[in-house]
């Protein structure tokens, strides 16, 4: 069977679930992208350009898109060529944060109702994610001042499931790498979030703060991709810390990116948005022990058994758990073990099967 795959924002967690797919998939999947920026003219127009720059789409039996494109819009300039569709939603414009300052468009929320519509089958990326819109959804449609479309909630709710992305790392790993810290030698922190408001680089930095106050060191290396200005927080820390910054800014091969996690020691979110967390969930494969909130997705990605070590309750408890850490780093070797093997689930190859599954029920649909 052969697919199309549709990917208006080809970067970031977009990027790495797109080529993870394709590349373990054992069908035939076509890729067709656009530039990762400009997401909220992706989410208007990408349909208009794709429709002209795609083959035809009777050439396929499936099509994948995810959500920063209008599905509706696209089929219904394709009708009745386009095959039965997918949407993975890595993320939805009804509970997104909004950046400071900015008020909520709300029109595209309501492309994210069409587009689910629209769609044969609905994926999203955690249970986490899946409740969030499902709870936003009915509130979100009562803002209508009538005729109130309330029967899309079910429409969608049935056909609507769960799939964790898979993560490109090994399925089994030997061992993790050399315990990474030395003698005398300070932890190595790691951030490899987009440098973007939703992921709350202030509460970070304001931890390492609180960290030097108590005369405790660290290394830092500040990755992730910025898709636009250089957020006033990261220019700051890179002159603030000085010396302490190893590496600052996006590594854009993925071994050099891979190398540092391996010789990281911690690696801590702060977040206010995350729908799943392949950035943490790599980390921690290769060796990271984590700092994470306790909510957003991390209480389901992280095993229950370990929530009380690594998750977090409010800034104070961040500050006194990175402490901790720091002073007493080779004391927690045997959990850096458990959790990088608990991340092993999120492996393409331990997931494939299922995505294949999908697309194999996919092609049963007759729109």
């Amino acid at each position: 069977m052969k697919f199309i795959f549709l990917e208006s924002f080809f970067g970031g967690s977009h990027r790495n679930f797109a080529e993870g797919l394709i590349s373990h998939s054992k069908y035939e999947i076509d890729l067709y992208t656009l530039p990762a920026r400009f997401w909220k003219w992706r989410m208007r127009g990408a349909a208009l350009y794709f429709v002209k720059k795609i083959p035809p789409l009777e050439n396929y039996d499936g099509l994948i898109a995810t959500d920063l494109m209008s599905l509706s819009d696209l089929k219904s300039l394709c009708s009745p060529s386009c095959p039965p569709s997918l949407v993975y939603f890595h993320e939805n414009q009804l509970t997104y944060p909004l950046a400071p300052g900015e008020a909520r468009d709300f029109q595209f929320g309501f492309t994210d109702i069409t587009t689910a519509l629209a769609a044969d089958r609905v994926l999203f990326n955690s249970q986490t994610h899946f409740d969030a819109f499902f709870s936003s959804l009915p509130g979100f449609l009562t803002m209508m001042p009538e005729y109130q479309p309330k029967w899309v909630v079910d429409a969608i709710r049935q056909k609507a499931g769960v799939l964790y992305p898979g993560c490109q790392f090994p399925a089994k790993q030997s061992a993790l790498p050399g315990f990474p810290l030395q003698k005398d030698t300070p932890p190595l922190i790691i951030w490899n979030h987009r440098w973007e408001f939703d992921k709350n680089p202030a509460d970070f930095f304001d931890a390492l703060d609180a960290i030097l106050e108590q005369n405790l060191d660290f290394r830092l290396v500040l990755l992730g991709e910025n898709f636009q200005m250089v957020p006033k927080e990261f220019i700051a820390a890179r002159q603030r810390y000085g010396h302490r910054v190893v590496h600052y800014g996006h590594e854009a091969s993925r071994e050099k990116y891979l190398e540092w996690l391996r010789l990281g020691s911690i690696v801590i979110s702060t977040a206010k948005q995350e729908n799943f967390g392949i950035s943490v969930v790599e980390a921690v494969r290769y060796g990271c022990i984590p700092l994470l909130p306790n909510r957003l997705s991390y209480p389901e990605i992280i095993p229950r058994d370990y929530h009380a070590d690594v998750l977090y309750q409010d800034q104070a408890d961040l500050v006194d758990k990175l402490a901790l850490l720091i002073s007493n780093y080779a004391r927690f070797e045997t959990l850096r073990q458990n959790l990088a093997e608990a991340m092993e689930r999120f492996a393409w190859q331990n997931l494939i099967d299922q995505y294949d599954d999908e697309l194999e029920k996919l092609t049963r649909f007759h729109p």
